[in-house]
């Protein structure tokens, strides 16, 4: 009977361990991204805007442009912000203001390059990246 029990308990234990390595797969690491050049993670992006919107040639070459422009004013943002570690209240008002005033700028530059259907899809993909993104935070940071 205790042979039994262990049995189960063994079985139950080893599928759940099972379960959580297979959600842990679904996305690929922080670690293993941050392997990847910033022209590859470009190009990633590029290639999935291309399947999720349709994109032509045209808009394809409109939107390399604008995510290595992006890309390059992230990493400076970053290494600013390593830099300065400890900022006053004002320095991270002025920060966060200006990351609001680039995704601005960035919102009106794709609705230039995209059709209205594919500008929606790509903001509705942006509200649901948002959510993933509160949910793994522990709340809703909006």
């Amino acid at each position: 009977m205790k042979k039994l029990i262990i049995a189960a308990l063994l079985v139950v234990g080893l599928s759940a361990f099972a379960q959580d390595k297979k959600e842990m797969r679904k996305r690929p690491d922080r670690a293993e991204m941050e392997k990847l050049t910033p022209e590859q993670r470009n190009e990633l992006m590029l290639k999935k805007m291309t399947l999720d919107l349709d994109l032509d040639v045209k808009q394809q070459e409109q939107m390399k442009q604008i995510i290595a422009e992006q890309t390059a004013k992230r990493e400076a943002m970053r290494a600013e912000r390593k830099a300065n570690q400890e900022k006053n209240t004002d320095e991270r008002f002025d920060m966060k203001s200006k990351m609001m005033d680039e995704q601005i700028a960035m919102k009106s530059k794709l609705k230039s390059i995209l059709s209205a259907e594919q500008f929606e899809k790509w903001n509705a993909e942006k509200e649901k990246q948002q959510e993933r993104r509160g949910n793994r935070r522990g709340g809703d940071r909006k």
